[in-house]
């Protein structure tokens, strides 16, 4: 493996970053639930209105792990940060990467004043939480997840 350099994405790393994102999604079981592209990936992290950031894992220039994030307001605690998706292709898991990834995302928080990071992992997901525990991230058994589709 040769090294791994730890970026913030470009554009022309939506494409990768796309493919990710659907390798995610056929790992969860619901590979026809994304319903955007890499246009749309562009526009959210570059346009006039971007409303997201990325972080990209790349060896010998590809790109093999990806972060999309923003910046979320918590009222008990301030400036927070919410990471949307954190994927590292399958070929390149428990490598190191993902470790690498999250010091970065730790970092570019504290650049910006959030008071925390938070996320969600699927519950059957193990190596997955395991890989948060070993951060000592709270994983938390009593909050509910609400989403209404417009």
């Amino acid at each position: 493996m040769g090294n791994v350099n730890i970026r913030k994405g470009e554009k022309r790393d939506m494409k990768a970053v796309m493919e990710l994102i659907q390798e995610l999604a056929d790992y969860e079981k619901a590979p026809d639930e994304v319903v955007i592209n890499s246009d749309v990936l562009e526009k959210e992290a570059f346009g006039n209105d971007k409303i997201i950031d990325t972080l990209v894992a790349e060896i010998d220039g590809t790109v093999v792990g990806a972060m999309i994030y923003y910046d979320i307001f918590s009222t008990w605690k301030g400036r927070s940060m919410y990471l949307e998706d954190f994927v590292i292709n399958s070929n390149y898991r428990r490598m190191g990467i993902g470790e690498k990834l999250f010091d970065r995302l730790i970092a570019e928080a504290k650049k910006r004043g959030s008071a925390k990071i938070k996320w969600q992992v699927i519950d059957w997901n193990e190596p997955a939480i395991k890989f948060y525990e070993k951060l000592n991230a709270s994983l938390d058994g009593v909050w509910i997840d609400c989403t209404l589709t417009l």
